[in-house]
């Protein structure tokens, strides 16, 4: 099975820095895109930024300018460094790893993979 484990959420004031990482662990072949969602209370879960296997990224609008994402492929693990941070950025962050090659050589199986969730808390 594989599992990805988030950590570096935390509170801080609006203006400041926060930076997340994900690391997926199991017998892992292959991931293709990996991705951070988030999803503040009473909302939908929405899209924060994506990034390839070969790096090439995408960002929602609203963080644009402001979040990075980046990965290891040696380690399976993605980061979102977080900059000019605003109490609209305020939700649950979650790591999404999709269409992970996964398993053994003679049984591999192709699945979609959440973390567990970051809070990260924004003041004014």
């Amino acid at each position: 099975q594989v599992q990805l484990v988030e950590s570096g959420g935390g509170s801080v004031q609006a203006g400041g820095s926060l930076r997340l990482s994900c690391a997926a662990s199991g017998r892992i072949f292959s991931i293709n895109n990996m991705g951070w969602y988030r999803q503040a209370p009473g909302k939908q879960r929405e899209l924060v930024a994506v990034i390839t296997a070969g790096g090439s990224t995408n960002y929602a609008d609203s963080v644009k300018g402001r979040f990075t994402i980046s990965r290891d492929n040696a380690k399976n693990t993605v980061y979102l460094q977080m900059n000019i941070l605003k109490p609209e950025d305020t939700a649950v962050y979650y790591c999404n790893a999709d269409r992970v090659r996964y398993g053994s050589i003679f049984d591999s199986r192709v699945n979609d993979f959440w973390g567990q969730g970051a809070q990260v808390t924004v003041s004014s």
